[in-house]
């Protein structure tokens, strides 16, 4: 293991990548003690990832990935002749995934963290932009050029580097107008220093707490504004050009859950019209009786709240 975590390969990842890694495979090294990875064999991953299991399936899928990472190297490397972690599947288990940002939470945490302050200033950033957490901690006016917010994300910036190129929002533009010029990054610690990642995401879980929104997360604004884009109507590569993802199959569950809403809405709103029913008279249904709502009053079908005061139509 220690070879690895040494090796050009290892070090060339992001240092987000490094963290997980390094942190999964020293734990296990810690429980099980340092032992040959050629001796390691299938039933052994597959021990270590039940054992991970039953106290946290992501975490034990986390190690495994982990471990694939080291035995991928190791077999470049001609350290060992097979990989055990091949055939071992992840353990499965079922995750809503991060919670999404409603309007009503946003107003919330606004409610509690007034204009000018850095929870503030950190949340129209992770609002508008839909950053990652490693991203807004690097951001700054160097970024913003034309009216535009140009960076290179910091997920697989040494393999797969993914350019943002987004215009600057102007609720986004009146938030970091009031950073002082000459300032690295936008957001910085009491200290005058730029956020570690970790730090940054204990700093917005404070404030996400101490506005009374413990389930709500930095990941979650991500998630919130990529599911307003879908539900206004972009597809899925124009959400893909805003929030960087590289796949379009990680997108389509934001459209697949928007365009769920829609026909919704669309389908309740044909109770609002007095269409033909079935016994030829206007506005009846089967049984005769007036439809729901009249055409006067199609308005009144309530559509969902998502974010309206924060995209513009």
């Amino acid at each position: 293991m220690q070879a690895y975590l040494a090796s050009p390969a290892y070090k060339k990842l992001d240092a987000s990548t490094r963290g997980w890694q390094a942190r999964a495979l020293k734990e296990i090294a810690a429980d099980k003690g340092e032992h040959p990875i050629a001796m390691m064999q299938p039933r052994h991953v597959r021990r270590l990832r039940d054992a991970k299991a039953a106290e946290t399936p992501a975490a034990a899928n986390t190690m495994l990935k982990a471990l694939r990472a080291l035995f991928r190297w190791a077999m470049e490397e001609d350290l060992v002749e097979a990989d055990p972690t091949r055939d071992v599947k992840r353990a499965a288990y079922v995750s809503k995934g991060f919670h999404s940002w409603t309007l009503d939470e946003v107003e919330q945490f606004e409610a509690r963290h007034p204009v000018g302050s850095k929870a503030r200033l950190a949340l129209a950033i992770l609002l508008y932009t839909a950053c990652r957490r490693e991203d807004a901690t690097r951001l700054g006016r160097q970024h913003v050029r034309g009216g535009r917010l140009r960076y290179v994300q910091a997920k697989n910036e040494h393999r797969k580097p993914v350019e943002v190129d987004i215009p600057l929002f102007p609720d986004l533009a009146d938030a970091i107008a009031g950073v002082p010029a000459g300032q690295l990054t936008f957001l910085m610690t009491e200290y005058g220093k730029p956020f570690t990642v970790a730090g940054f995401g204990n700093r917005f879980r404070a404030w996400c707490d101490e506005a009374g929104l413990p389930h709500c997360s930095a990941h979650g604004l991500r998630k919130a504004t990529a599911a307003r884009l879908a539900e206004r109507g972009a597809t899925p590569h124009e959400i893909m050009a805003v929030t960087g993802h590289q796949t379009i199959e990680e997108v389509q569950r934001y459209t697949r859950a928007a365009q769920r809403a829609g026909l919704a809405d669309r389908a309740m709103a044909l109770l609002a019209c007095d269409a033909p029913g079935p016994t030829g008279g206007e506005g009846k249904g089967p049984t005769g009786v007036e439809s729901l709502k009249t055409k006067e009053n199609l308005g009144a079908v309530a559509l969902p709240r998502g974010l309206e005061p924060l995209f513009s139509p």
